[in-house]
């Protein structure tokens, strides 16, 4: 049963890998958003109370 021999299998394994975690991510990271977030303001807004009768 030659699909069992680990030999060719583990090596494209291994270097597949490689591949994922040394070159892909540096170039995912170095794509910009298009929308930069930014910060909301930490004061809650104020609201006015509900000044309808309520009958």
């Amino acid at each position: 049963m030659p699909q069992l021999a680990p030999a060719p299998w583990l090596a494209i394994l291994l270097f597949t890998w490689l591949v994922f975690l040394t070159i892909l991510p540096p170039k995912i990271l170095a794509h910009t958003l298009p929308n930069e977030p930014t910060s909301q303001a930490t004061e809650k807004p104020k609201t006015e109370s509900w000044s309808w009768p309520w009958h």
